[in-house]
């Protein structure tokens, strides 16, 4: 899945992950089961309506006012619902402007207008099409506003919290860990993390000396498996406090 990076006005970095060509499809298939729910509601009433109407035009106008709302559905459901449909609000994704800047109305009406080419003229050809090719998984729709379809969706792995893998067995080696709080041990593995991605072993050295001098120890380990037996150790404590 793509990433892209957006600097806002208040330069304030966001890591977005641009939504799949699979999840716009699929977001898109649950508005149209949407959609044959309500024509199969509005056949319903209109059959109805013409049993107790005899003017086939007044139901007919009634049958086309009732038609309105699919009609701008995706306008007006990206405006109320800052972005979304229900198909996107179930698969998690968004429509989001490319420079961080809130979405505008205008840029709604400019997705729902091309939904014309992109979507409905071709079978939705088009919009496929310029979604696998575009480099921002972008519709014509989405070029034209400025706007892109992300997932909201967070995958959370271990790696990214404080939490180590410790074993039932796990015996700790440093019994003063507990000095640290959990924001010390987010930044010493946050630190360690990047060390160790870049190979920057002399950051490593002085996380290591820093670590060692709180805990006031001195170990024989090496840089790495110091400072992961160090937060194997306070996980293990915090775990079973």
């Amino acid at each position: 899945m793509a990433n892209i990076a957006i600097n806002t006005t208040q330069n304030v970095n966001l890591d977005y992950k641009i939504a799949s060509v699979g999840e716009r499809i699929l977001a898109f298939l649950i508005d149209l089961v949407l959609f044959m729910v309500y024509f199969y509601v509005i056949e319903i009433i209109t059959s109805a309506m013409q049993m107790a109407i005899s003017d086939n035009w007044t139901v007919f106008g009634l049958q086309q006012l009732l038609l309105f709302p699919v009609f701008f559905y995706s306008l007006y459901m990206h405006i109320l619902f800052n972005g979304r449909t229900l198909g996107k609000y179930i698969m998690k994704t968004r429509v989001v402007m490319m420079d961080g800047s809130p979405v505008h109305w205008s840029n709604y009406l400019t997705l729902w207008m091309l939904r014309l080419i992109d979507i409905w003229m071709f079978a939705c050809s088009i919009g496929i099409l310029t979604i696998i090719f575009s480099e921002k998984r972008q519709r014509l729709g989405d070029m034209a506003a400025g706007t892109i379809v992300i997932t909201t969706k967070k995958k959370v792995h271990i790696t990214h919290t404080i939490l180590e893998e410790v074993e039932n067995t796990y015996e700790p080696k440093f019994l003063n860990v507990t000095v640290f709080t959990d924001k010390d041990a987010r930044l010493i593995k946050e630190t360690y993390q990047i060390a160790v991605r870049s190979s920057d072993y002399k950051t490593l050295n002085m996380l290591r000396k820093k670590v060692e001098g709180i805990l006031e120890v001195e170990s024989d380990l090496y840089d790495k498996q110091f400072i992961d037996t160090v937060l194997k150790d306070y996980n293990y404590f915090t775990q079973n406090m």
